[in-house]
């Protein structure tokens, strides 16, 4: 079922995209407008040199090899992302269905390609091959550390207590972090264009047919929204362990991610990382048996970043 949009919602939502952090606050840069595949792309900043695409046509396979860039993702959208190298240069690369994106492990039990695609964080330093078609660069590999996406992932998230552990972990770790900070000033700010809760039956993670029906629903409604993304966080009632219920939101935010890319078609490149928040943020009492079922769910929420929206 689709749930308005209310003050309280608003603050759930804040504290599943990030929380505050032990010292200043890290920023996701500004999401990048969809290319215009009529008009030459302008450039997107000033200040340091930018080098700007279009996106590329004819077939993948004839282009030629384009350059390798290295950097950190400072900007993305749902088909392009921007990367900043360390002497200030900016890229901008096109990603599609062609772009292989490499990790050596998942998270949340998903598979490699899925979490690849997931996982394309403001924050997160690649490498990435391109290919060249006229002006455009196209990525055909992107590829990041498995440390990186965690350090990106635990800053994107706030998680205070993740941080002090990955800062306690290494000295290469705690310099990693500082460097990350460093990048960016303000994390991204949405508008929420509706947020939909699928249920799950206790213990559970299948979802439901009336669940499935409302998933694709929300992505068809999605589909028309320019510079869309989804945040899918999922969600356990207070009974079982904590260990127990942490594990259950993880998968059923999963369950969520596979059916809206595997079977209401929507792409991965504009899902944000999911969340698993355990028994966080209960829409009703847990001491009632309706209390319960309405506080195990899924929120799939569609945003689009403030930067662009009405553009």
């Amino acid at each position: 079922m689709r749930a308005p949009i209310t003050g309280q919602t608003g603050l759930i939502l804040a504290a599943a995209l990030a929380a505050s952090l032990p010292a200043g606050s890290f920023a996701l840069a500004q999401e990048l407008p969809p290319v215009d595949q009529s008009q030459p792309q302008q450039p997107v900043a000033t200040g340091a040199e930018l080098r700007t695409t279009v996106a590329p046509t004819g077939d993948v396979a004839s282009l030629p090899k384009g350059p390798d860039i290295k950097g950190v993702i400072s900007r993305r959208s749902a088909d392009r992302i921007e990367i900043t190298a360390d002497d200030g240069t900016k890229t901008i690369v096109n990603v599609n269905d062609y772009t292989k994106i490499r990790s050596s492990k998942g998270l949340f039990g998903m598979s490699r390609q899925q979490l690849a695609a997931n996982s394309l964080l403001n924050g997160l330093p690649v490498t990435v091959h391109t290919l060249q078609s006229g002006d455009a660069l196209m990525a055909s590999d992107i590829q990041f550390k498995d440390k990186d996406l965690k350090i990106a992932n635990m800053i994107r998230t706030g998680t205070k207590q993740g941080f002090e552990e990955a800062s306690a972990a290494t000295a290469e770790v705690r310099a990693m972090t500082e460097a990350l900070r460093s990048r960016f000033a303000d994390i991204d700010e949405f508008n929420i264009k509706s947020t939909t809760n699928v249920n799950f039956a206790s213990g559970k993670t299948q979802l439901t047919e009336q669940g499935k029906a409302d998933l694709c629903a929300t992505a068809t409604q999605a589909q028309g929204i320019k510079n869309a993304v989804m945040l899918v966080v999922g969600y356990a009632d207070s009974r079982g362990s904590e260990e127990l219920n942490q594990r259950l939101s993880d998968q059923r935010a999963t369950r969520v991610v596979n059916y809206l890319q595997q079977a209401c078609g929507w792409k991965p490149y504009r899902m944000l990382t999911p969340s698993g928040m355990a028994t966080a943020n209960p829409l009703a009492d847990n001491s009632t048996p309706e209390g319960r079922a309405q506080n195990r769910r899924v929120s799939v929420n569609v945003m689009v970043s403030k930067a662009v929206d009405g553009l």
